[in-house]
């Protein structure tokens, strides 16, 4: 009901729902709650019938019993990968990669790369993700992916130490991550970053020089780390170092620095990371599947150590479902711990939602506002059903999103402030016409695949 004599203030956007899980300082959680928006930006959370009262919305979206949550970030993963599902599983990391997979990448196209990751766009929509952290080939293709969906995404070209199918050589690879900085900008919705791919791909003046082009860009910089037994051995005898020590010495950690699985930090590396402020990403699922261990998560979050939540690529997980991966990484540590305290659902949704944002450069306020539902905040978010067998009855709207959702709840996707995804359409993707696409793709890789 309106106040006689207040004038409601425009908005763009009202979406309420029975319940509003806004993982906001407090992690403060609203019955029969609203966002409203305007533009790209939140503008208030709080209980629908004060926002009602407050403001005269352009679009009044009522989801009824819905769960809304902020978007989940994906912090790690490889979008167009979904061209390689199921083409090579049940094998050790070397093995899967220099026998299936880097021969495979070295005969990809930019269409065919823009097709996997426009596939691996409408698959994160569909679950709910309103960011990732990408690290593949010929990423300008997953940059127009990004932009077509509508997905907020910081992507990189991935770099190594030998020539791959967008460059002949490291300065090449180099250029090609300032002139993808000089095309994006820094602060769209897609952004790029520096992404040299690992220790055992990059001679350390890759590594250096690499670092050195995100401090001078002021860019994230990503890379994998840590990832297996035998990297870490590796790293000893080569370096006679852990890894993460190596790259303490080799002066590449920072709060830019994001680091991919970390499966084997020893406790002084724990020490490193918290000093340092570097930002891990869990990868439970891809680590479980290529059996590269289990990372000690609930030391490093004791720690204090910044993290987040990835899938890793769609040929290692072998799907872009945070949701599925939030109760995976629940419970692993839980089983490996004999522990069921050693991790809870909420240490878990906020690896997921603020822990990414951080990962992301991206946790701030305005343009670099995300992980929560908040005033002032990037109005990203996705709602979930709460009709769905498996979500009743609802006790604790946290618990219910980490261990009970499959993903296959979500009803509603907002990105910038714009429905994306909703009851099972795309806003911006032709996805009938992906589907065909699909059948192309299946027979590439057949052709090509050893």
């Amino acid at each position: 009901m309106e106040t006689p004599g207040r004038e409601r203030v425009p908005c763009d956007l009202l979406v309420s729902a029975r319940v509003v899980l806004t993982q906001n300082q407090d992690r403060e959680v609203l019955t029969d709650g609203a966002v409203a928006i305007m533009g790209r930006t939140i503008a208030a959370v709080g209980p629908a019938v004060d926002l009602r009262r407050d403001f005269a919305p352009a679009r009044d979206l009522n989801l009824g019993e819905s769960l809304l949550m902020p978007g989940l970030i994906n912090a790690h993963t490889h979008a167009s990968m979904t061209l390689l599902r199921g083409a090579a599983d049940d094998l050790p990391l070397m093995d899967w990669l220099n026998t299936h997979i880097f021969p495979l990448e070295a005969k990809l196209s930019p269409e065919l790369a823009h097709l996997g990751a426009l596939l691996g766009c409408a698959e994160m929509l569909s679950f709910g993700t309103t960011a990732f952290l990408d690290m593949y080939l010929l990423e300008r293709a997953t940059a127009r992916a990004a932009r077509e969906s509508g997905l907020r995404a910081v992507v990189g070209e991935v770099l190594f130490g030998f020539p791959s199918p967008a460059y002949r050589n490291m300065e090449e690879g180099l250029d090609l991550v300032r002139a993808m900085h000089e095309e994006l900008g820094p602060s769209g919705r897609v952004r790029t970053a520096v992404m040299p791919h690992s220790l055992y791909t990059c001679p350390p003046e890759l590594l250096t020089k690499s670092f050195a082009l995100a401090e001078e860009l002021d860019l994230l910089w990503h890379t994998h780390l840590a990832e297996t037994i035998s990297e870490t051995a590796r790293a000893q005898h080569e370096f006679h170092q852990y890894p993460v020590e190596y790259m303490l010495d080799l002066g590449l950690l920072s709060p830019r620095s994001t680091l991919a699985h970390v499966v084997f930090p020893t406790p002084d590396e724990i020490d490193i990371l918290v000093s340092t402020g570097a930002h891990v990403v869990h990868c439970p699922e891809s680590n479980m599947k290529l059996a590269s261990g289990v990372s000690p998560i609930p030391d490093l979050l004791a720690a204090g150590v910044s993290l987040g939540l990835g899938t890793d690529g769609p040929c290692s997980n072998n799907n872009l479902n945070l949701f599925e991966e939030m109760g995976t990484a629940a419970l692993l540590h839980k089983s490996e711990a004999l522990d069921p305290t050693r991790i809870t659902a909420q240490q878990v949704l906020d690896l997921a939602t603020l822990g990414g944002a951080a990962c992301l450069n991206q946790n701030g306020q305005g343009q670099n506002g995300l992980g929560s539902l908040a005033p002032g905040k990037v109005a990203d978010f996705c709602a979930l059903d709460l009709t769905a067998p498996n979500m009743m009855p609802l006790f604790d709207p946290v618990a219910q999103a980490v261990y009970a959702a499959t993903g296959q709840e979500v009803r509603l996707t907002v990105v910038d402030g714009v429905v994306r995804y909703q009851d099972g359409r795309y806003t911006d993707i032709d996805f009938p016409l992906l589907i065909q696409e699909m059948d192309k793709v299946r027979d590439w890789v057949k052709r090509n695949r050893a």
